[in-house]
């Protein structure tokens, strides 16, 4: 017998309600015939959802090392982030941003050893 997780009728039943809930909320929005009428204030809202899931996942990162907020001015991540926003302000090409961002990060960690 394997040493890992015993399985159990809590186990089983564990991992069935999580595929249930997973299938139900996916599918969602595929069960009706016809589009769910939403109000026009949400839907201005959920234009901005994926902006802020994003900024949500990529500032802490940028701002943060180990739990902590930066306190040095030698850290090569806030540097990238500029590159990056100056780069996306000027073309408006998120490849761009991406390469001109790595470009800095790569660079100041490689040379400086940021």
């Amino acid at each position: 017998m394997n040493a890992g997780i015993g399985w159990s009728w809590e186990v089983v039943a564990a991992i069935g309600g999580l595929a249930l809930v997973t299938l139900v909320t996916r599918a969602f929005f595929l069960l009706p015939e016809r589009e769910v009428p939403l109000p026009q204030w949400l839907r201005q809202g959920l234009r901005y959802a994926p902006l802020a899931a994003l900024t949500a996942v990529v500032a802490p990162e940028v701002v943060m090392h180990e739990g902590r907020l930066i306190t040095t001015l030698q850290d090569a991540r806030p540097y990238a982030a500029i590159a990056g926003a100056l780069w996306f302000l000027w073309r408006r090409d998120i490849l761009g941003t991406i390469v001109a961002g790595m470009v800095v990060l790569l660079v100041l960690r490689f040379t400086l050893g940021w």
